[in-house]
């Protein structure tokens, strides 16, 4: 397959030319975020908005572009504005009232708006932003914080305050195990360049060269993945993103999801090209065995191993999935990647289908993402006008091609053998296995199932290779994982981490911590099939084993904060509620087991809970575990279990004492009237939907505790602080 590549070379030379002949490269872009989530903050009126000053103003110089979701979710909608002379400036929580200051003042003008920018420190303009690295792989122990001697020697210099910005960033890539502490690295904007380092004095040189005479010195300059260098050239002066490491994301909020051309010129279909031209379907299969690549829907299952089963089955008709039924409460991963980065999967499933023989794949994704879905159809319309899809893919002898199926939103479909019964057309429903998929599958054939991340990932492992992407991660989890962070944290959005990363790192460090006065009491990872990770344990490394030795699951990546005012017992009865919803009723364990549990998490929240109803719910939610059919059955009692065994105090409470420390539970707090507070101004009484509250004027009232229904109206009303709860 020579020619295989020649094809590659030239789709590769016709969109850089169409990117060269726009002058976007000399032009100012402005970019806005697209996804549901931004357009749901109001991107679309502050895209059109720019669109209607952009041509007022008559400039030819000025291009807007969209982009996927970035993953900053509480500060969108986000627009980025890069000037070929400038730092990359990114805005946060833009509105129409914004833009015209935005465009007037950064885009005409070329001052930054600084009041506007993302994660705004300082009002100052600096001249240079060099992030450093401060990955603790990056230095022994002993050694000074980069972040420390680089502001040390900068002063010792006298450079100028206000001329350097000082990030501490995530790792580079650029630390092999061999090189581990002895030297450091650091990005410089806006000149996009790194530098290396072994010590004070070469430092000293290049602060002395950049920072004071403004010459790049190149005798230190190094080079990292295309990857990396693309994301911190753009990010890495926010401290939200330049602590990540993005490899499933590493599109998202750089290119146009809807642009062939962006993709292909971000190395988009290099790996395939290389996979092609190759022609050994056996190579890719040793380079995902090799690369430790474990499948990111939950089960953590060796990918290459499953891709080798399915390559050995000698049935002829094969096929590969993609599954996209994200179905977890506040899990949005999978949806942020399909409308951020279609083609990313579309590649990987073809690389996939080449290593096991299919020539069929199938897209399996929730009807409720109608973006996502209208850019995959796009994305793979595109693929196939331009050979990348469907007969002799890139003048090869291979042929492949993808449709959609779409998912009515039964979270059990997310199992493997319901989601296949489901393409078939047949009701939604988990089967024994073995067989397993790679045997039996799709209309009896074997198939091949993995979620988006699992198949993003793919492209980059082929494209770097397998021992590129080993080295990220731990011994047993290899490369990284996305997060939707979410909850009692300031910084909510997908993060995408190395493997191993400590979950004190996610949600400090890039998660923000937790907003002024509030304390963490746990962290819940997994959705509905994971568990409560008590404060306690908040230096547990996210990686498979770890967060298994807790209680808890990897799952697809939901990660919700918890704080001091979240009551446990609730947040157990939150998750069983949906997976005892979302059983299929197919098994007795799963239908019957789930309801009991969840009528005792019922009778314990409203007061009428006992002892022998936590033995219970114990002894219950191991028989569930253990004798359910399918994945849901058998986590579904992870969140009561874990929450049990971490917080049985907060549990006991409920049960002996009748109340609800968190005042979570409304059943179990009660409502009086402090006299001594109480001026009798009867906003209470007129509040109160039930009438349950007397007295008379501008004298203390009362609370009739038989008829109050708990409701916490008075409570609310009250503007005296004379209505306490317990």
């Amino acid at each position: 397959m020579q020619q295989t590549f020649e094809f590659y070379d030239a789709l590769y030379t016709t969109m850089l030319e169409q990117y060269l002949q726009s002058g976007m490269k000399q032009k100012t872009v402005i970019q806005v975020g697209s996804a549901t989530c931004e357009l749901a903050a109001g991107a679309a009126s502050v895209r059109d908005e720019f669109a209607k000053l952009i041509a007022a103003s008559g400039r030819d110089d000025i291009i807007l572009k969209q982009t996927g979701c970035t993953g900053r979710c509480a500060r969108e909608p986000i627009v980025g504005v890069f000037r070929p002379d400038q730092i990359p400036i990114k805005y946060e929580q833009v509105t129409i009232d914004k833009v015209q200051k935005i465009f007037q003042e950064h885009v005409i003008a070329g001052r930054p708006v600084t009041s506007l920018v993302l994660d705004k420190k300082t009002d100052i303009l600096y001249s240079y932003v060099a992030t450093v690295c401060s990955s603790s792989r990056c230095r022994s122990e002993e050694m000074e914080a980069s972040e420390d001697l680089l502001r040390r020697r900068l002063q010792a210099l006298q450079v100028p305050a206000g001329t350097v910005r000082i990030f501490p960033g995530g790792c580079l890539g650029l630390c092999e195990d061999e090189k581990k502490g002895s030297h450091r690295t650091m990005m410089v904007l806006p000149d996009k360049v790194i530098y290396a380092f072994a010590d004070e004095s070469q430092l000293d040189e290049i602060i002395d060269a950049h920072f004071i005479h403004g010459r790049v010195l190149k005798k230190y300059l190094t080079h990292t993945n295309f990857i990396t260098e693309q994301f911190f050239s753009l990010y890495g002066d926010v401290a939200f993103f330049n602590k990540q490491t993005r490899l499933t994301l590493r599109n998202s909020g750089l290119i146009d999801p809807e642009s062939l051309g962006d993709y292909v010129r971000n190395k988009g279909y290099e790996a395939l090209a290389k996979i092609l031209q190759r022609n050994e379907p056996a190579y890719v299969l040793e380079q995902l065995a090799r690369s430790g690549l474990r499948g990111r829907g939950g089960g953590g299952y060796p990918t290459g191993l499953k891709w080798q089963f399915a390559a050995d089955n000698p049935d002829p008709v094969k096929y590969v999935i993609c599954n996209a039924d994200e179905g977890d409460p506040g899990a949005f991963m999978d949806r942020s990647a399909l409308e951020g980065d279609p083609f990313i999967i579309l590649e990987g499933m073809t690389l996939g289908a080449f290593a096991v023989g299919a020539q069929q794949g199938y897209i399996y994704v929730r009807a409720e993402y109608p973006l996502a879905i209208e850019r995959l159809e796009k994305a793979i319309a595109v693929a196939r006008e331009h050979q990348l899809l469907g007969a002799n893919i890139m003048n090869s002898d291979f042929s492949f091609d993808i449709e959609i199926r779409l998912g009515a939103g039964a979270f059990v479909c997310g199992e493997e053998t319901a989601l296949m019964y489901s393409v078939e057309g047949k009701r939604g429903q988990p089967r024994i296995r073995p067989p397993f998929p790679t045997e039996s599958g799709l209309w009896g054939h074997p198939t091949v199932i993995n979620n988006v991340e699992t198949w993003a990932n793919v492209p980059t492992i082929l494209l770097y290779g397998a021992d590129w992407f080993a080295n990220i991660g731990t011994v047993k989890s290899k490369g990284t994982k996305v997060f939707a962070l979410a909850g009692k944290v300031i910084n909510t959005g997908l993060v995408e981490v190395p493997m191993g990363t400590a979950l004190r790192d996610i949600i400090y460090d890039i998660g923000g911590g937790l907003p002024p006065g509030r304390t963490l009491k746990a962290v819940q990872t997994g959705g509905p099939s994971g568990g409560c990770i008590p404060a306690s344990a908040i230096d547990t490394q996210v990686d498979y084993d770890s967060l298994a030795a807790v209680g808890s699951i990897m799952g697809s990546g939901g990660m919700i904060i918890l704080d001091d005012n979240d009551c446990m017992v609730a947040t157990a009865k939150f998750f069983l509620e949906f997976t005892q919803s979302e059983s299929c009723g197919k098994c007795v364990p799963c239908r019957e087991g789930t309801l009991r549990m969840l009528e005792i998490l019922e009778r314990i929240t409203t007061g009428h809970g006992t002892e022998e109803d936590l033995t219970k719910l114990e002894r219950l939610g191991d028989l569930v575990k253990k004798t359910s059919l399918c994945g849901l059955g058998q986590t579904a009692p992870n969140p009561v279990l874990s929450a049990l065994k971490n917080f049985r105090e907060e549990f006991e409470i409920h049960v002996r004492e009748k109340r609800c420390p968190a005042h979570k539970c409304s059943q179990l707090i009660r409502y009086e009237v402090r006299t001594d507070k109480c001026v009798g101004c009867t906003l209470c009484a007129r509040r109160c939907p039930v009438g349950c509250i007397s007295g008379s004027p501008k004298k203390p009232h009362t609370i009739h505790q038989a008829e109050c229904i708990k409701c916490g109206e008075c409570w609310s009303a009250c503007k005296f602080d004379a209505i306490s709860r317990d």
